[in-house]
């Protein structure tokens, strides 16, 4: 076994996945109420039809034994046998159909709350496991309605009724039935919990193993260039190894439970079989009275092994209902955010405030966040490592409490150029990211045209930027569809002006599709620069008064740098500019450049004021880096 497998099932090992009650299952099912309803009354009319049948069969045999006439009686008999199977076709597709239609409602919820997370909790969490919770989970859902939960009411009528009608034919025959039936429905119940608690398991890592698979296929290009292929092929069978091995426990569990019923079933029938036959010589009850008993211990057993059945699958949706029960409690970026109202920053600036102010903002991530990304970095590690990887597990992780902007304070006035510059990890994409409110400032306060980011909704401060982040993705599907992601209105001439404001004419003119060209999962179609000028093409398509580039020439090449930077100077005239750069040509331009070192502002000033002033800049300066 792999180290690194070793390690991903220790901590799995350690962490009891979120249970979910009943309870909290009954809102999904309530959205269909009328369905049940009807499915409801069609088991009462289904168990009343079924309970009429061994009457009837009672009646025929003592009528042939008294050489009485039975044509009626055969007549209502197959009546009754068609009708019940009928209703019970029909309430199977209304089941059927039921059931699909509470996994398409869970994904949906699901698919909407995943979607409005905060920034913070996909940080901290793996993709793949929240796809497997869209995908894998809600599908356990289905089995709740299909095997015998919905159909509960009919099961019931059925089951008392035989009841009762064995205790009207013979008590003591029933006496020892229930005693039979009690032992298996107390086994039953003894082990429902272990299923439950090994469904939960299951779904954790079925949840880790997406996860694996999602990081392997999205880094294989790094992978394979690291012959770690073999190594991560491992550690992902050994997480497919742990979903197996629970499986294979739960199959043991409902294997315990599927022939409680079957035996139940058998040994109720040898005993009415060697008490009824007894019973009848004696002249205690009738043949026709025991034939009518045994239908009616098969109408008492079948409710029964339904209501096995769907303790088996609902200890399962149970499970799987916890893990998506968990995302949808957990709250959406705009609860609690500021409510939306008339004022908008557009109409109502600060005139003598500046576009963007710091005022002593401190910031630091989240515990969780940090502990994610520590775990993130050392699966990192270990995918390039080539050997000694225990020791790649004890190297420390970057530490919770660290601050990573303490105290920044710098103005960006209205339509300047500004640039950010310092060493990695000085906090520049962090700035940005407290600007899109991704994260919301620990200390210190940041303000837009001189009002608080906080005082307004998301959506409108979003609005007044057009972002372009560092590794900025290409969405699978065409130029227009990554082009009209912020601006779905915008018709196919302003797409292909932008395209050519950066350099990309002639990704437009070389497919005979145009604008509907596809690009590729991740754009792989495109050039690493051309993805990064298709992601500032998107962002300029949005005319936001300001621009937020993090490190956006960095994949060019001298040519297209140049160019780029004539078409963020001709799209910048009447915009205010925030730049993330490593290049000295990048920046020497700019109105402002704000130097930042372990989250610090260390200088402020021009190109020429910071070489005299800031040791640092001058040494960035010099090697021509400055990221």
């Amino acid at each position: 076994m792999s180290s690194t497998a070793t390690r991903r099932r220790g901590r799995g090992a350690q962490q009891e996945g979120p249970r979910a009650t009943f309870r909290q299952l009954l809102p999904f099912l309530f959205e269909h109420k009328r369905t049940l309803i009807v499915v409801a009354v069609l088991s009462v009319i289904g168990a009343a039809t079924s309970l009429v049948q061994p009457l009837l069969v009672g009646q025929v045999i003592e009528a042939v034994q008294s050489d009485r006439g039975i044509g009626i009686l055969v007549w209502l008999l197959v009546g009754f046998v068609i009708v019940s199977s009928i209703i019970s076709g029909y309430q199977h597709y209304l089941l059927q159909r039921t059931g699909t239609a509470v996994v398409h409602s869970s994904r949906r919820k699901l698919i909407a709350r995943i979607l409005h997370l905060p920034i913070s909790e996909f940080d901290a969490r793996r993709t793949g496991d929240l796809v497997s919770r869209v995908g894998t989970d809600t599908t356990l859902l289905y089995a709740v309605l299909t095997q015998g939960l919905a159909d509960a009411v009919g099961s019931a009528i059925l089951f008392l009724g035989a009841l009762i009608a064995m205790l009207l034919i013979d008590p003591i025959l029933l006496l020892l039935i229930v005693v039979v039936i009690g032992v298996s429905v107390a086994i039953v119940v003894a082990l429902s919990d272990r299923i439950r608690t090994a469904s939960t398991a299951q779904q954790e890592t079925v949840g880790q193993l997406a996860s694996g698979v999602e990081r392997a296929v999205g880094s294989i290009r790094t992978v394979r260039a690291s012959g770690a292929t073999d190594r991560e092929t491992a550690a992902v069978s050994e997480l497919a190894a742990d979903a197996y091995v629970i499986g294979v426990r739960i199959a043991k569990i409902s294997s315990l439970v599927v022939p409680i019923a079957g035996i139940a079933l058998q040994l109720s029938l040898l005993v009415v079989l060697g008490v009824g036959g007894f019973r009848v010589a004696a002249g205690a009850i009738t043949i026709g009275q025991l034939i009518s008993f045994i239908m009616f211990l098969f109408l008492l057993v079948m409710p029964l092994a339904s209501t096995f059945g769907a303790i088996t699958s609902v200890n399962q949706a149970l499970g799987a209902l916890g893990r998506i029960q968990e995302v949808l409690d957990l709250p959406t970026e705009t609860e609690g955010d500021a409510p939306l109202t008339e004022r908008s920053l557009r109409d109502e600036p600060d005139a003598l405030a500046p576009a963007i102010e710091f005022r002593d903002v401190h910031f630091h991530y989240p515990a969780n966040v940090v502990a994610a990304r520590a775990a993130a970095a050392r699966e990192a590690q270990n995918v390039l490592a080539d050997a000694h990887l225990e020791r790649v597990e004890d190297e420390p992780g970057p530490r919770t409490d660290r601050e990573v902007l303490r105290g920044v304070s710098f103005a960006v006035p209205r339509g300047a150029r500004v640039a950010l510059v310092g060493p990695s990890g000085a906090g520049k994409s962090t700035i940005l990211s407290l600007l899109e409110r991704f994260y919301d400032s620990t200390g210190g306060s940041i303000r837009l045209y001189g009002h608080d980011v906080r005082t307004y909704p998301r959506d409108e401060l979003r609005r007044q930027f057009g972002y372009v982040e560092q590794d900025a993705p290409t969405l699978a599907g065409t130029l227009a569809d990554n082009l009209r992601l912020a601006a779905p209105d915008a018709s196919d001439a302003a797409c292909a002006q932008v395209l050519r404001a950066v350099n990309l004419g002639d990704v437009l003119e070389r497919d005979p599709l145009g604008l509907e060209a596809p690009v590729g999962e991740d754009g792989v179609m495109l050039s690493g620069g051309e993805r990064q000028r298709l992601a500032i093409a998107r962002a300029l398509l949005t005319d936001a008064p300001i621009l937020l580039l993090d490190e956006s020439t960095s994949s060019l090449d001298g040519v297209n740098e140049q160019r780029m930077r004539e078409a963020i100077d001709a799209v910048s005239a009447d915009r205010t500019l925030v730049v993330i750069a490593h290049r000295l040509s990048t920046v020497v331009d700019s109105d402002l450049i704000v130097v930042l070192e372990d989250g610090v502002v260390v200088g402020q000033g021009t190109h020429a004021e910071l070489i005299e002033s800031t040791p640092l800049y001058r040494d960035l300066a010099r090697h021509q880096l400055l990221a």
